[in-house]
């Protein structure tokens, strides 16, 4: 008998040994969501290289990552769910046409004329704009007296200068594979060829129209404090913008079929892996290293594009996109380390405020709440990507 306890103490020790810690399995889900995001990228440029459709490509997806979607947000917010009325359709109805339809519409036709690179990194810029939409709507509140402020101020005039450098200045090139593929584009090159320009408005549009979503969903959350709830009504109304669209326009019952067996994995991954999967992924994240850890991985979606698009499609790189990336990654971190800022100085009145009277202190708690949530939401736009 003592043999045998002696012997299950011993296994137990170590299989407690032998666990990942959980910083470092934090460390590996996020690395490993970044690279489905930037595998993302490449994938649906390289079915658009191959003619997919871009209004049929966007339904079947959605469809697919809609019909996930639905049981856990029915069997996990059953009691968080308020009655719908006529307001909330009609902004859920307003949150698919922003977040979802314009938005990937935006994104496919960028990613077309550009490149997996370019989009990834002008991505990095998204906190940043989502933080001036929301002051400008006087969501977001800018202290240009603290630190956290000036920090979120700097933060964003670093993103937009970056975006604007990204579009109008090539420079030359630093990098380029020895022997480009055939379906190679240049990164931040040859607008005779792609229409650059045009496809750096259409990404610049696909980053205000996420912005915007992200905005848009702090009034609504209020009403409706159900996340994935919201989300599924976003998915099902934009697949309703995209079907009354796309019927007007793609008569044809051709458009309509899957053709190849890489237009069926483009859908499946985008459905499955990049939306659905990557979503409840990151949620998980940010519930077990904050909202703040989690964003300083964004940078390296745009590493991971860089190299597989390099690798995969023969990319060359141009002085002009880097330094625009560099520039935008910048500002994301003086955004982001400005919020972090801004959320210990929160905590800091909560706890001066417990000294006052409970009507002030709710009302302080409330608006540091807000501000917090406002964070969260900048963290959670993938789904509508």
């Amino acid at each position: 008998m003592a043999d045998e306890a002696g012997s299950s103490s011993s296994i137990r020790a170590y299989t407690r040994s032998c666990m990942v810690p959980e910083r470092a399995r934090i460390h590996m889900v996020l690395t490993i969501l970044q690279l489905s995001y930037a595998g993302q990228h490449i994938i649906i440029r390289s079915v658009l290289n191959l003619g997919i459709n871009k209004l049929i490509f966007p339904i079947y997806r959605n469809i697919i990552a809609l019909l996930l979607l639905i049981p856990f947000a029915y069997i996990l917010e059953k009691k968080d769910r308020p009655p719908l009325n006529i307001s909330l359709v009609l902004q859920f109805f307003l949150l698919g046409l922003i977040g979802v339809a314009c938005n990937q519409e935006f994104y496919l036709l960028g990613l077309e004329k550009t490149s997996p690179t370019f989009v990834s990194a002008v991505e990095n810029a998204v906190p940043a704009i989502t933080f001036l939409t929301a002051a400008l709507f006087r969501i977001e509140h800018v202290h240009l007296n603290r630190k956290d402020g000036k920090a979120k101020v700097l933060g964003t005039l670093a993103s937009v200068a970056g975006a604007s450098v990204i579009t109008l200045y090539k420079g030359p090139t630093i990098y380029g594979p020895p022997s480009p593929l055939p379906l190679s584009q240049s990164l931040f090159g040859d607008a005779k060829e792609q229409s650059w320009i045009l496809g750096c408005v259409c990404v610049i549009g696909h980053c205000l129209c996420w912005s915007s979503w992200i905005v848009l969903q702090a009034p609504v959350l209020k009403k409706y404090p159900a996340r994935l709830s919201v989300t599924t009504f976003t998915l099902f109304f934009g697949i309703l913008q995209f079907l009354a669209v796309a019927a007007y326009v793609e008569r044809d019952s051709e458009a309509w079929q899957v053709h190849s067996g890489s237009e069926a994995f483009a859908i499946l991954y985008t459905g499955v892996v990049a939306s659905a999967i990557s979503y409840a992924i990151q949620i998980w994240a940010i519930d077990k290293g904050g909202p703040v850890f989690v964003s300083v991985y964004l940078p390296l979606q745009s590493l991971l594009a860089a190299i597989m698009d390099s690798v995969i499609l023969g990319e060359q790189f141009y002085l002009g996109g880097i330094v625009g990336a560099v520039l935008i990654i910048a500002g994301l971190y003086l955004v982001v380390w400005g919020k972090s800022e801004e959320s210990k100085f929160g905590k800091e009145i909560k706890v001066e405020a417990n000294s006052m009277p409970v009507n002030i202190r709710d009302g302080m708690n409330s608006d540091s709440e807000e501000e917090e949530s406002s964070l969260l939401q900048a963290l959670l736009p993938t789904s509508s990507k």
